[in-house]
């Protein structure tokens, strides 16, 4: 059983080295969908508690909201690009999302509402 939440953070980057226009600064409202893969439920019924879920979640995302990405040491070296704040998710959320009922299944970064990326781990 999948469970998933839905949260956004707005930030700003810009794409080094990039052959066009997103290598200027600029924003986005980044929209992030966690999912957790559960193999069995607990004594209430539940895969993870929505609440728990949350909570690893956000605490990672605060730490991108409103900030200029580009300046976090997770992307000195690789350009905050979808796919690598997906990636950067996803690391920082594998172990407290993991226990023996449950494991983090993916992680979904969306620019705009038609663009975006799913990354499901190594």
């Amino acid at each position: 059983m999948d469970i998933f939440i839905q949260t956004h953070f707005s930030g700003g980057h810009h794409l080094r080295a990039y052959p066009g226009n997103c290598e200027n600064p600029h924003g986005h409202n980044w929209h992030v969908k966690v999912t957790v893969r559960a193999a069995q439920l607990d004594k209430l019924g539940m895969g993870i508690d929505f609440r728990q879920l949350k909570k690893a979640v956000n605490a990672v995302v605060d730490e991108l909201d409103h900030r200029d990405l580009n300046e976090l040491p997770a992307f000195q070296a690789v350009n905050p690009s979808s796919e690598h704040i997906a990636m950067y998710l996803f690391q920082r959320l594998q172990e407290p999302l993991q226990s023996e009922r449950y494991r983090l299944y993916s992680v979904e970064v969306r620019e705009t509402e038609s663009t975006g990326v799913i990354y499901y781990g190594d």
